[in-house]
Parts: C-alpha cells; structure tokens; sequence
C-alpha cells in the first residue's frame, strides 16, 4: 500500500466532502438546515465520530505495536549476533571459519531486510542462506572438552534464536491494517467532515478550522500507514543496530 497515495486520496476525499458540504448548504432549503435538523444531525454524527474515534485509535495502536515490535526484534538480532561472536571466539581457533561465517549471516540478513542498504559493500546473495550454513558449521563441531561442548551447545541455541528472529522479521514487514477496516473509517469521516460543512457559517474563519482539521486527519491516517510498514518510508527502522554489531563481528 502506498501511503503517501494513500493519504492523498484520504486528503482529497475529505476536502471534497467539505467542499460538497458548504456547495449543499446553499441549495438544501431552509427547512432542511433549521436548529431540529442540526441538532439531529449533530446527535447521529457524534456517534459516528465516536466510532471513528475508537478506530483510529485501534490502528493507531496496532501500527505502534507492530513498529516497536519489529524494533525489539532488530536490537535482540543484533544483540544475539554479536554474542554468538563472542562465544565462538571462546571457542577457539576451531571456530575461526564459522565466524567468518556469522559475518557473512549479518550481511546478508542486512541485505534482505534493507535491500538499499549503502553501507555494505555490493553482492550477490545466492540462493543458500548464510544462516543455515552457520548452523550446520556448528553442528559439525567436535569439541575436545566440556567448556567446548557447552560453548556448542549455547553457539547452536544462538543460531536457532537468530533464524527465528529473521524469519519474524521478514515475516511482519510486510502490512498489518485491514484494508476493509480502513475504508470504513475514511467512510465514516468522509460523512464527518460533510456534516460539519454543511452547517458551518460561510465564513473564512470556518474554513480555514475544517482544513486544518482535514489536513490533521489525513495526516494521522498518513502516520498510521507509516508506521505499519516498519521497514519502508520516513520512519523506517535503521540498520544501524546490526551495522553496529557487524562492526563488531571481526574476522580472527
């Protein structure tokens, strides 16, 4: 979903409801805008408003959720890969080469999860995943003592923990926010922003209040998308947790 068409259409289609409000308000007679007839529309729209209001608020919350989500999985990605690191260093030299290997892993869940990532150096990712190679490079380890064996024993927790994290992580990119539920809120606040035009004075003071309030709107709606794609557009997570922990997985 393209959020910034998105908020666009949201944008035009409640500045067109506004604006089919104040048009209608000079064609309805006067019997239809009498005090009866606002005060019965007033009372049928704050129950919508107070719909629109919970449902905001629950898309607000399920994108937040999601957004902090996805950042606690990134900073315990990190966390987990730089520790493997270090346990396989305890290792000793034996480990040497699935370290390099754990470099490789990092690089490559930074490509797949920021494909545009600039601070890595180009490559081709190829069809095995670095992450399986690691895995199966330790299990193939043979330790000569029982620090080795439970070094192993916690490097092969680790690398389990780390390919469930990335295949969360890929797994929840992708968008949460039900389409329908959308539609229905942008709906109800199309029928909103109508009502408020169609008994708002016709003056500059009005609606210069009802843009603001359009703009505000379509901006919470723009926020909400923004948020639900954690990985893309102007508030995307960083990379730099796990460039931070690849600056740390050094080559012995």
């Amino acid at each position: 979903m393209n959020t910034n068409l998105t908020a666009a259409i949201v944008l035009a289609c409640l500045s067109g409801a506004v604006l089919f409000g104040m048009a209608l308000q000079r064609l309805l007679p006067e019997n239809h805008l009498n005090t009866e007839t606002k005060d019965t529309v007033k009372l049928a729209m704050g129950l919508v408003a107070t719909m629109a209001a919970l449902l905001l608020g629950l898309l607000v919350s399920s994108a937040k959720n999601t957004y902090d989500a996805e950042r606690a999985q990134v900073i315990q990605l990190s966390a987990k890969l730089t520790f493997l690191d270090r346990i396989l260093s305890d290792y000793g030299p034996e480990a040497a080469a699935i370290r390099v290997q754990v470099r490789g892993a990092t690089e490559e869940a930074i490509r797949q999860i920021w494909p545009e990532e600039k601070a890595l150096p180009p490559q081709l990712i190829t069809k095995a995943s670095a992450g399986d190679t690691v895995y199966f490079a330790l299990q193939r380890l043979v330790p000569r003592d029982d620090i080795q064996s439970n070094l192993k024993t916690q490097a092969i927790a680790l690398a389990i923990e780390i390919a469930q994290l990335r295949a969360l992580l890929v797994a929840q990119a992708t968008p949460s926010i039900s389409k329908p539920m959308l539609i229905v809120v942008i709906a109800w606040l199309v029928a909103i922003f109508l009502s408020f035009s169609l008994f708002a004075p016709p003056n500059a003071t009005a609606s210069l209040a009802l843009l603001v309030a359009v703009t505000s709107v379509s901006g919470a709606i723009f926020l909400i998308l923004e948020l639900d794609r954690p990985f893309g557009g102007l508030i995307a997570l960083t990379s730099e947790p796990l460039l931070a922990a690849l600056n740390q997985i050094t080559a012995p």
